[in-house]
């Protein structure tokens, strides 16, 4: 996988976890705010209520209690004892009983406990009434009141349930001294305090419900996140995709470009990436290892961008500088791919593709494992294509003769294990018979020939001759016809009149030759003889006349010989010279 896949999935996945852990941050921050506003609601609660009893209580204080009639709910408070007229006849002969302020509040404490589950009292630490006496929790509080002289609260169980707890200090005032001045208080001081519990399960219950729709929204709104980061991360990788099929298509195109210089090299990427990816299969590799390979393969040559076409198209055997400098294209071709970050991945492969298991290779001369697996994989697949495609001075071999070879040089050029994987994969392997390295199109010929070029006639020289009578049985040229012309006396002309002038002889008649016919070729062999060939038989002589008047006058002559291509079984030069000798 490229770079920049790997980055985009390294983004979404960031982003994913970011959203992720945000999602579950704030849903959690909320649903923990619903139980702190659950307390705080019971908190307020707790106040209002114990500042609704305080109100109450100040309303009963300020008319020095209340007298209401006896009844079995409203006995006559036994702790008011001391106080006379605490007891007193209507003149309906209705009994009255004096209820101070506590005795009151505690009642309605009571019936509000009973309807609402809140727990109210008043208590004090010099107790007037037994039942005021305070609890663990109010003790701690008072305690607390005496030092702050401000209300306290705190979450506290009560039976194993969670209440609010609140206590409210009770200052004694001038008109609490009616009831409580024999307890030896005096205006100011602190003698007890009304306390409300608040049961938190209702309000835990509505934070527990809130919560669930929290829960519910948060999730819905991280799925769709999650939906838009995936759909993102589809049209960021499909951009991208985009952007590197471009790309690529653009570098294809410079490699088509750089092939077709090479009739031989046209094709020769995708054979070599078809092959290899069939080897890598049947070595197991994963995908992404094989796309990697697929994609060096096809670009593994681009540094031929830079080989000089002199030495590139050069169909023959190329000198020891010649071969240097085309060694040269594998440096060039990393040192391209490593400046792109689609390709900086590949870069090494490429660049080890013709470094051999037993290190004769290059650049490096690496062996063994030193070359990265993938390039020995290129490597192999490199010299099958070579072997099984036709070469100038050489003919393809068949697929079984390249896979005996390579099984011949596994542990040499080869890795043994790739060499058994490939003996697997590229048994069956279909090859085109159509491939070869000799010139199709009339450029490609005209291109090629230019290496064949005489430097002095500018006709065909003896390479050339030998090229084409090796091909001609193929058909490829079906030459038939075979003139060889034989200047005389030329070196003597030479002499006389200077080598440049020589040369100007040559090309004239040289030319002379080409004009017989559009179909001849004409090569130069041996300084100061030429070799006609036709695909049909002709008569020179209506054309000697010509080549006469060329050489009238110098003291050069020629003579001529001809040829049947199947009857005198000239299938190379060497035969042709045989028959040029007698």
């Amino acid at each position: 996988m490229n770079v920049k896949k790997i980055f985009i999935n390294k983004i979404v996945l960031y982003v994913s976890m970011f959203w992720t852990v945000f999602i579950l941050i704030a849903g959690s921050f909320l649903i923990y705010s619903e139980y702190i506003d659950a307390k705080n609601i019971a908190k307020q609660e707790a106040v209002v209520s114990v500042k609704k009893d305080l109100a109450y209580r100040k309303w009963v204080a300020s008319h020095g209690g209340v007298y209401v009639p006896i009844t079995k709910r409203t006995q006559p408070n036994p702790y008011l004892s001391h106080i006379k007229n605490r007891d007193v006849n209507t003149s309906a002969n209705q009994q009255l009983t004096l209820m101070n302020p506590a005795y009151t509040l505690s009642q309605m404490m009571g019936d509000y406990s009973k309807l609402y589950g809140v727990k109210g009292h008043i208590t004090s630490e010099k107790l007037l009434n037994p039942k005021n006496k305070p609890d663990k929790w109010e003790r701690k509080a008072l305690d607390i009141v005496k030092l702050t002289k401000k209300p306290v609260g705190t979450i506290e169980k009560i039976d194993s349930k969670e209440y609010f707890r609140y206590l409210n200090p009770l200052f004694t005032k001038k008109s609490c001294l009616k009831c409580h001045a024999f307890q030896g208080y005096k205006v100011g001081d602190i003698r007890g305090g009304v306390s409300v519990s608040i049961p938190l399960a209702e309000h835990y219950k509505l934070a527990y419900e809130n919560s669930i729709l929290i829960f519910l929204s948060f999730f819905i709104i991280w799925f769709i996140g999650v939906i838009a980061i995936i759909y993102g991360r589809k049209i960021a990788l499909k951009e991208l995709e985009k952007k590197i099929k471009d790309y690529e298509q653009h570098i294809y195109s410079l490699v088509n470009m750089i092939e077709k210089r090479d009739s031989y090299t046209a094709g020769h990427t995708q054979r070599v990436a078809k092959y290899s990816v069939l080897i890598a299969k049947n070595m197991g590799y994963s995908d992404d290892d094989i796309e990697d390979l697929y994609r060096a393969c096809m670009l593994h040559d681009i540094g031929k961008i830079s080989t000089p076409d002199s030495i590139l198209l050069k169909p023959g055997k190329l000198s020891k500088l010649e071969f240097d400098i085309i060694k040269e294209h594998v440096v060039t071709s990393y040192e391209i791919l490593k400046e792109v970050d689609i390709y900086r991945d590949i870069a090494e492969i490429v660049r080890h593709h013709h470094e051999m298991y037993d290190g004769s290779g290059y650049p490096n001369a690496f062996k063994g494992d030193e070359i990265p697996m993938l390039s020995q994989i290129m490597t192999l697949s490199d010299a099958f294509d070579a072997m099984t495609t036709n070469r100038i001075y050489k003919a393809r071999k068949t697929v079984q003769t390249a896979i005996d070879e390579l099984q011949a040089l596994a542990g040499k050029q080869f890795n043994p294990i790739i060499v058994k994987s490939a003996i697997i994969a590229l048994k069956d392997i279909k090859i085109n018979n159509d491939i070869s390295q000799r010139p199709q199109s009339k450029l490609e010929k005209e291109r090629f020939v230019y290496f064949y070029n005489d430097s002095i006639t500018g006709v065909y020289n003896r390479e050339y001759l030998d090229y084409v009578l090796s091909y001609n049985y193929e058909r490829e040229f079906n030459i038939s016809c075979v003139y060889g012309i034989y200047l005389h006396e030329f070196t003597k002309y030479n002499k006389n009149n200077s080598w440049a002038k020589g040369d100007i002889m040559l090309r004239r008649f040289a030319r002379e030759l080409e004009d017989i016919s559009d179909e001849d070729m004409i090569f130069r062999i041996y300084g100061d003889d030429f070799i006609v060939l036709n695909q049909n038989h002709f008569e020179i002589e209506e054309h000697l006349f010509r080549l006469e008047d060329v050489l009238k006058g110098s003291g050069i002559s020629f003579s001529y010989k001809h040829f049947d291509i199947e009857k005198d079984m000239i299938k190379d030069i060497d035969d042709l010279e045989k028959l040029i000798s007698q």
